[in-house]
């Protein structure tokens, strides 16, 4: 199976902080992976240096087989991206913030494109309302219209189902299935543990920037392990080192 995404060594440093500290992992395609950690365990910061808003101090990462230091543009331009709190221009419509991220990416048509996705996530009624708006959860729903709107082989996510009720929640979780379905790939960062037993593949569990595990979800399930009570006890053993 291809890899997309490849991490070696991969270090990042704030003074004396470590936030990431030699995380060596790879993410074949078609699969749903997740970085799981506790808050402040590095997470957000490998999503910057995976799509190359944040150089790191050291190592080195590919992404769809481009490298994220010599080439942080390639990356973003190949890529859907949903940071973590990022928000769209306050400025904007949402229509007009779609067709900004259509001109960026050079997408064509983007009218019906939008258009299927306000309807999809039910959100139609705010396509002309400025997005400083917007409720959370609208934004939100625009953010992760602009991240799949170009249907991309692999979609970063920062904690993918912040912001949303539980009804949008389930719509999300059967379009992200759907989605690596079609051979695409997505990366997730979460620290919900239920929610990444239950659509990822793969997992990796960071802790303090330190890599403690990667492996299949299928594996504990081979074990008759659960996801959140593996991860409590590398987590808490970790915490006592």
């Amino acid at each position: 199976m291809a890899i997309v995404l490849e991490t070696k060594d991969l270090t990042k440093k704030y003074g004396d902080v470590i936030a990431v500290d030699n995380v060596s992992l790879s993410v074949e395609k078609g699969g749903l992976f997740g970085l799981l950690g506790p808050n402040g365990s590095g997470k957000t910061t490998m999503i910057k240096m995976l799509t190359g808003q944040t150089r790191p101090t050291g190592g080195s990462a590919t992404v769809l087989g481009l490298d994220v230091v010599q080439d942080p543009v390639g990356v973003r331009g190949h890529v859907g991206i949903i940071p973590e709190q990022e928000t769209p221009p306050s400025f904007l419509t949402a229509m007009e913030y779609l067709r900004f991220v259509a001109a960026v990416r050079k997408i064509p048509d983007i009218e019906p494109k939008a258009e299927w996705w306000f309807d999809f996530l039910d959100f139609a009624d705010k396509k002309n309302v400025l997005c400083k708006d917007l409720s959370r959860g609208t934004r939100q729903k625009l953010m992760f219209t602009q991240a799949f709107i170009h249907e991309p082989a692999l979609a970063l996510i920062d904690e993918p189902l912040i912001n949303f009720d539980p009804i949008m929640q389930d719509v999300v979780k059967d379009y992200l299935a759907g989605y690596v379905k079609k051979g695409r790939t997505i990366f997730i960062s979460t620290h919900i543990l239920e929610v990444a037993e239950e659509i990822c593949s793969g997992f990796a569990i960071l802790h303090k920037g330190t890599l403690l595990y990667t492996g299949p979800v299928a594996e504990l399930a081979g074990r008759n392990e659960h996801l959140p009570s593996f991860f409590l006890s590398l987590v808490r053993k970790d915490r006592h080192v």
